[in-house]
């Protein structure tokens, strides 16, 4: 953890990202005085943090390229590192499952490296957020939920097994380096912006193009019986940022919602949202995993006691707040 006062500037990696947009707004109007800076690819998409250009700084850097790492701690030291930054797509994993265990592990080993480097040298110590994933708990007994951070580690796609890999590093580091690294075990997140890929914006879209007349009244799933936690993105980022100012290093927090319903509810829950009727529902196959993770049900009692930290959004609000981004996106 790290006193307040104590921090004048933040690292995120994947700022252009989901979260790591909706972080940087939350740093943006919480604490102004703080100097956000983002590490970024020179391909990376800008969409998500268009609208606050003016204040974070980008940096041009690769995971996978040490060179371009070091130089920017070296440079910058920064009082706390997110990384956010993942190959996060969970199906794509599966097709591609080298590209996501670099990207993941090998990322994450060369930020850490950097830094325990850079410790070495010049006694640069930050504390470290390590991005990892309720998808490291694979598919759980019922008698293990809700799932805390103690439930056995049974990774069911290659994302997983990249996240548990995360994971262990971020713990190695600390046990081996004393890197001031903390571990988050994030369940079910979505809201405005998420990528179309993932399953409450996929819907959203699909609805809002049938809305604009560009698609036929059929809405394309997979596995609408898995059961899911759901927070909305703004929460998350706010428990992010109790957890570096708040949470003693060298542990894992699981941070999820509270609301839990199977995606056909969800589902259900989004169409009583639109005008639209007589959508039909069509399962394709392609959207079926070989191995599925079906109840993901958090305990956050660990995270809770140290922060006070709970969710304050509702799920209505977030599907109504997703299909009006996607309403405003889509002409």
């Amino acid at each position: 953890m790290k006193a307040l006062n104590d921090i004048k500037s933040v690292l995120i990696t994947g700022i252009t990202g989901f979260v790591g947009s909706h972080l940087s707004d939350y740093i943006i109007q919480k604490y102004p005085n703080i100097k956000i800076y983002g590490l970024t690819r020179w391909r990376s998409p800008k969409e998500n943090i268009m609208h606050n250009l003016d204040h974070v700084t980008l940096l041009h850097g690769d995971l996978l390229d040490t060179s371009s790492l070091s130089t920017i701690i070296e440079k910058h030291k920064f009082d706390i590192v997110f990384h956010l930054a993942a190959q996060s797509y969970v199906p794509y994993s599966f097709s591609a499952p080298q590209i996501t265990l670099q990207t993941n592990i090998i990322g994450t080993c060369n930020l850490l490296e950097v830094i325990k480097q850079e410790k070495a040298r010049s006694g640069y110590n930050p504390i470290i957020h390590i991005c990892s994933s309720s998808e490291v708990y694979g598919q759980v007994k019922e008698n293990e939920v809700p799932i805390t951070e103690s439930v056995p580690l049974r990774p069911a796609s290659p994302y997983a097994v990249s996240k548990v890999g995360e994971d262990m590093l971020g713990y190695q580091y600390w046990i081996s380096w004393q890197l001031k690294t903390i571990r988050t075990r994030m369940f079910t997140h979505t809201g405005p912006r998420r990528g179309d890929v993932f399953v409450v914006s996929t819907f959203a879209k699909q609805i809002v193009e049938i809305e604009k007349g560009i698609r036929k009244p059929i809405i394309h799933v997979g596995n609408l019986d898995s059961i899911r936690t759901f927070i909305d993105v703004r929460d998350a980022v706010h428990a992010y940022w109790l957890l570096v100012t708040k949470c003693p290093p060298g542990e894992v927090y699981n941070i999820g919602g509270v609301e839990t319903l199977s995606i056909r509810e969800m589902l259900n829950l989004m169409l009583s949202k639109t005008d639209m009727k007589n959508i039909k529902i069509e399962i394709d196959p392609s959207r079926l995993r070989p191995s599925d993770v079906t109840l993901q049900i958090p305990s956050t009692e660990k995270f809770n006691n140290i922060t006070g930290w709970e969710p304050k959004i509702k799920f209505e609000q977030t599907i109504q707040d997703t299909l009006n981004y996607w309403r405003n996106k889509i002409n």
